[in-house]
């Protein structure tokens, strides 16, 4: 067999991963639903009842040949206006999204400077054309200022998570003044903090009550908290007009569905009418894992350390017998074990606090 060698080595170090049928009868903890949306059927309807009356329901090509239809415009607006941007784009996947940002905006003489916990999409992309990259300490905003200050390339960017996949913690306030002030174009890669922080829950920006700037760079998923699929890309016209014209992943591949653009859409205007219930119950889940696990949480992610993979795979599979479903983390995902919890508002409160409780039992 070709990688037989490769696979045996996944197993015996206990990294060996397979695909599993998700058993709708396990309370979901460990999806990145953090507002429970992939639930809501009025959601669904809603978007069924529009696209069946629409002439087609399928996006049939790309952006720019033929692919480009009214409902991704009007979600594309809709973004624009709840995030104060000036333009944006939507796009198939947030993986593809970064591939797009970063593979076509660092040119020739630029450098880039991406905190080193940032999603391996990110990475890959610093890999694809032998670009200038230089990765400063997580969250570490004095080393990223010293590189900054250091730097003579032709275009400097810097690229930050809102919330960070695995630690869950918010990226620092300080990047944005120190973007402004090198005039280097930031990239924040709002994944997990795009409907979960936030007067609005529109994320970082929002929370921070940051003034757009025409060297901001907003990317969300859609398939998170949106409950949908894709990710869009927001920013000044100017940026938008050129990823148009160079990132690969928007000149080549279909268009987002239409299916997944209105059900998302209208998941922005549900996350915009119920804000204040949402926030809400956010807080209230936030609360509970710090009563019973004593982890502060910024979003919804709780990492709890383990540092050990067959440990860590134990506590995922007896907590499955008790019908919850958490992550169980391993490299190279992340530096050192973890479980990872989603503290969704899908889920009551009581169930959540019945998980922590017996997390910490097994944990100990």
């Amino acid at each position: 067999m070709y990688y037989e060698n490769e696979l045996m080595a996944l197993k015996k170090s206990k990294r060996y991963r397979t695909r599993e049928v998700v058993d709708n009868n396990i309370l979901d903890f460990a999806s990145n639903d953090y507002l429970g949306l992939s639930h809501n059927k009025e959601l669904h309807v809603a978007t069924c009842r529009v696209l069946s009356n629409m002439p087609l329901h399928s996006s049939k090509a790309s952006l720019l040949v033929n692919g480009y239809h009214q409902i991704h415009k009007d979600f594309e607006d809709a973004l624009c206006e709840a995030n104060g941007f000036e333009d944006g784009v939507i796009l198939g996947s947030g993986f593809n999204a970064n591939l797009a940002l970063i593979e076509s905006l660092v040119r020739r003489g630029d450098t880039l400077f991406m905190d080193e916990k940032y999603h391996a999409s990110g990475v890959l992309a610093t890999r694809l054309n032998g670009m200038d990259v230089k990765f400063f300490a997580h969250n570490d905003m004095v080393e990223l200022e010293e590189l900054l200050g250091a730097s003579n390339s032709k275009r400097k960017i810097v690229a930050v998570e809102g919330i960070y996949s695995m630690d869950g913690d918010l990226v620092s306030k300080e990047v944005f003044e120190i973007c402004d002030m090198h005039d280097a174009i930031l990239i924040v890669d709002e994944a997990h903090s795009s409907g979960v922080v936030g007067k609005k829950l529109m994320g970082v920006f929002d929370y921070y009550d940051i003034s757009i700037k025409p060297n901001h760079i907003k990317m969300g998923t859609l398939g998170k908290a949106y409950g949908s699929f894709g990710a869009f890309i927001l920013a000044s016209s100017h940026i938008v007009e050129y990823l148009i014209n160079r990132a690969k992943p928007i000149i080549y591949a279909t268009s987002l569905s239409l299916y997944d653009t209105l059900l998302a859409h209208n998941a922005l205007r549900y996350m915009l009418e119920n804000a204040e219930l949402l926030k809400s119950e956010i807080k209230e889940r936030q609360e509970i894992v710090y009563e019973e696990l004593g982890i502060h949480i910024d979003g919804l992610i709780a990492p709890i350390v383990i540092n050990d993979n067959e440990k860590v795979i134990e506590i995922r599979d007896t907590l499955k017998s008790l019908g919850y479903a958490v992550g169980g983390i391993r490299q190279p995902t992340v530096e050192r074990a973890i479980i990872r919890v989603i503290a969704r508002v899908g889920i009551s409160c009581d169930k959540l606090r019945e998980l922590c409780i017996n997390l910490a039992k097994i944990k100990q």
